[in-house]
């Protein structure tokens, strides 16, 4: 039965240690995504082509500067979002009524008894949903701050956020973490972690960065670049909550969830729920506000 498993490439989750300090793929998936992030969106605001047409008119959501800035207010509210999220969502309401997972063990009582644990990032345990909170807040005090606009310079923005979502999958494969259900495809893999136990599962890790990352990414470029989506501000937003919510849902079937709180359903598959309403007033603002500019 376990022949015909593809081998897992056991790959060291730190990359070097400088001493104390160990570099861990993980961070490294932040900084990478970040950085690329940066790097693509700051290209795409200096691509004079694209903002030619209204509502534009010539003039980019922001400049390649505001971008730079912007990426320190969204890192922000990754770490910060990221890390409360999954306090609030995992820890405290998913622990204290359903979990009996190991990750569960004296949580929420812990937070109260051991409140360091509230920012221990190192100890793993981070939410997308809640480091897009995050972002989201970080967004709109910077564009407060710098009188840009919010829908315009957001619909940007998520044209790049797959990066980042395709590293970090790549990452928790890496760290041998997040596996799916046991399976007999050919492509199943035996994961280290003895708490996976010793049986071929699917390679979760690597549908949700081929699905939330490759697709995703493939989906907003198209979408921006091709079909000049962003001329309907907030239609690019609402592609990308309907795509993540799609592909975290499809995704979460495979994935051996210790956040299942009904038979089948998980934590993540719920969190697709408001992702899709929130594309849903996406999709409404976006038309209405074309129909409103066309009447004037």
């Amino acid at each position: 039965m376990y022949e015909a498993v593809l081998p897992y490439p056991h790959i060291d989750p730190v990359l070097i240690h400088l001493g104390p300090l160990a570099i861990r793929w993980y961070a490294l998936s932040y900084i990478a995504g970040l950085l690329l992030g940066w790097w693509l969106l700051a290209r795409t605001m200096q691509q004079k082509s694209l903002w030619t047409n209204p509502p534009f008119n010539g003039n980019a959501p922001a400049t390649a500067d505001d971008i730079g800035d912007l990426v320190v207010w969204a890192t922000l509210g990754v770490i910060l979002g990221g890390r409360l999220g999954y306090v609030l969502i995992y820890g405290t309401f998913f622990c204290g009524i359903w979990g009996t997972s190991p990750a569960c063990i004296g949580l929420p009582l812990g937070y109260l008894t051991n409140p360091l644990k509230i920012v221990a990032v190192w100890e793993g345990g981070m939410s997308f949903h809640g480091g897009l909170a995050g972002v989201l807040v970080a967004l709109w005090l910077f564009c407060r701050k710098r009188r840009i606009n919010f829908v315009k310079l957001g619909d940007a923005l998520t044209t790049v956020v797959p990066i980042g979502l395709f590293f970090g999958r790549i990452a928790n494969f890496i760290n041998g973490e997040l596996w799916g259900k046991v399976t007999d495809v050919p492509w199943a893999m035996v994961f280290p972690n003895p708490l996976a136990g010793p049986f071929p599962r699917h390679p979760s890790q690597l549908y949700e960065a081929g699905m939330e990352g490759i697709l995703l990414f493939l989906i907003m470029q198209v979408s921006l670049r091709v079909f000049r989506l962003h001329e309907r501000p907030a239609l690019l937003g609402a592609i990308f909550f309907t795509g993540y919510g799609a592909f975290r849902f499809v995704a979460e079937i495979f994935r051996d969830s210790d956040t299942v709180f009904v038979p089948w359903f998980s934590v993540g598959q719920a969190l697709s729920i408001p992702m899709f309403l929130v594309a849903a007033l996406l999709y409404w603002y976006a038309f209405r506000r074309r129909a409103v500019t066309a009447r004037a």
